[in-house]
Parts: C-alpha cells; sequence; structure tokens
C-alpha cells in the first residue's frame, strides 16, 4: 500500500521538495534518523562547581537536520532545551556551525546538521544540590530529512545523569573522548 508523507506547513514542504510516494516500511521516523547519546564531563560533578552535558547527535547517512542558525524563516532550527531540578542552574545551549549544503529541492544552500554533531549545555550545581545521583530532563527537538522528503519534527527526551559530589574539589573529568577541544 503506498501513500505521501504528510508535513506540517506549507514552508515545510517547499524546503524538502516533492515528496515522494513509499510504504511505511521504507519512511524511517525522525527517531530512527537521529540517533542522540547523553555525556556528562565530570564524574562526580562536585556542589559549588560546573560542568556540562554534551548531547551528541547521531544523524543517519542521507539524512540531515537543519542547524540552530536556519536558512530560511520557515525552516525548524535545532533546538535543545533543560530542565534544571533544584540546586542546578542551566546556561546558553552551545551549538556548532551548520554547513551550507545545497540540495535539488531549494535553490539557495541551506544551514544544516550532518554526521555526527555535538550540542553543549554548561550546568552549574549549587552549594544546595542534593548529594548522589542526579537527573537532568532534557528535551531535542529537530527535523531530519534528506533529498526527497522531510519527515515530521521530533521531539526527543533525554536525561543526563550525573553523581554529585560534596565539594568541586572531588569532581573529576570523564569522556575525554566527548569533550576535550571544544
Amino acid at each position: 500500500m503506498k501513500r505521501c508523507i504528510v508535513t506540517f506547513t506549507l514552508g515545510t514542504a517547499l524546503a524538502c521538495g516533492v515528496f515522494a510516494p513509499a510504504t511505511n516500511s521504507q519512511v524511517p521516523s525522525g527517531r530512527d534518523v537521529v540517533k542522540p547519546e547523553v555525556y556528562a564531563s565530570m564524574e562526580p560533578a562536585g556542589r559549588g562547581g560546573s560542568f556540562q552535558i554534551a548531547v551528541v547527535m547521531n544523524i543517519r547517512p542521507g539524512f540531515h537536520v537543519n542547524a540552530r542558525e536556519k536558512s530560511e524563516e520557515y525552516l525548524i532550527a535545532t533546538d535543545l532545551k533543560a530542565q534544571p531540578p533544584t540546586g542546578f542552574t542551566a546556561g546558553e545551549v552551545v551549538y556548532p556551525k551548520g554547513k551550507l549544503e545545497t540540495f535539488t529541492f531549494s535553490k539557495k544552500p541551506l544551514n544544516v546538521y550532518q554526521g555526527k554533531v555535538v550540542l553543549l549545555l554548561p550546568v552549574n550545581v549549587l552549594a544546595t544540590a542534593p548529594l548522589g545521583e542526579q537527573h537532568i530532563p532534557l528535551k531535542l527537538r529537530y527535523q531530519a530529512c534528506n533529498n526527497e522528503f522531510c519527515l515530521p519534527p521530533a521531539t526527543i527526551p533525554l536525561e543526563a545523569t550525573v553523581n554529585i559530589a560534596a565539594s568541586s574539589t572531588n569532581a573529576k573529568p570523564a569522556h575525554a573522548e566527548v569533550f576535550v577541544n571544544r
């Protein structure tokens, strides 16, 4: 059985070009196209200190998502939101620069992310933060597209887990493979 993919706005349809009929088994969901991983830069982090949360977006080959700085007003930008619990404050997310790419459906290049992308969120640990394992809820929103169609926007709930020690002198760097040179 064949069907056409439905988009949310005319702007999205224009940005993504002509929609090709496809069977349900051939069209992935946005959740299947982007596989996020979450890391904390300290383990443990200490009261009175700070750390970073990295959300690594692994984007399936052949697909892209719009960068945070979108090329056109109607495009859906990548967005990361934190809901820090009591004892934590979050700073502004640091988004990488996108790459201008030309696609068959667009006359002008679009600012997109492809491959592996790292979003960084600075977090302060207040002196009153609870000790032990803590969870920081996150929401990642994006829209994945390829050269033929765009998938509906996806919002994925994520969670950063970090242990909190009594003092920042107890903090130890973690996940150097993600945080070194960032």
